[in-house]
């Protein structure tokens, strides 16, 4: 089951964290997030999965940036969640989409016990400006049944900001 508008609402500072809040980001069943003004992207090719790969850090000025086709953008979302007893889950504006933006490759699917900012995988397939602080995504929540055991990875919760991939660091522990 997927949690309406007003469930969300009524969940807030309980299972629902979402910081900071406004009532006008709020759907019938999902909460618009906003873009930050910080992008990274990766300064060289080939990546290696067993490896940190360099990278270097973008701001987007309120008078916009351009983002190039075939180039991966790590982005993330203005605000802070944190989600209990429930499944987050984050999808593209349809807006979004209808320009041609990509907004995650693979990682629209959260954990129960998530905590932190969502780091957004974003590709364009033309040239497309984009802007701060605009609502590029929604997040929304499926219940779930059975036990529940918290997202507890030492990669990725709680974060602070724009996350590269830390895959290299399962090859570090022995994995792979």
């Amino acid at each position: 089951m997927i949690l309406t508008g007003t469930e969300i609402k009524k969940r807030l500072e309980k299972d629902i964290i979402i910081d900071p809040y406004s009532d006008t980001r709020l759907n019938p069943n999902s909460y618009n997030l906003r873009l930050h003004n910080e992008l990274v992207r990766y300064t060289e090719t080939p990546l290696d999965m067993k490896k940190s790969n360099p990278s270097e850090k973008l701001i987007i000025p309120e008078s916009g940036l351009l983002l190039q086709p075939g180039v991966l953008y790590l982005g993330r979302t203005l605000e802070h969640t944190e989600t209990h007893n429930l499944v987050p889950m984050l999808e593209g504006r349809s807006s979004i989409g209808r320009l041609g933006m990509y907004v995650h490759v693979t990682a629209g699917f959260g954990d129960v016990g998530f905590k932190g900012f969502w780091t957004l995988e974003i590709s364009v397939i033309q040239p497309l400006v984009i802007y701060p602080n605009v609502e590029i995504c929604q997040i929304f929540y499926h219940t779930v049944e059975g036990d529940i055991t918290e997202y507890k990875s030492g990669k990725y919760q709680g974060n602070k900001g724009i996350q590269t991939s830390m895959l290299y660091k399962d090859f570090e522990n022995g994995k792979y």
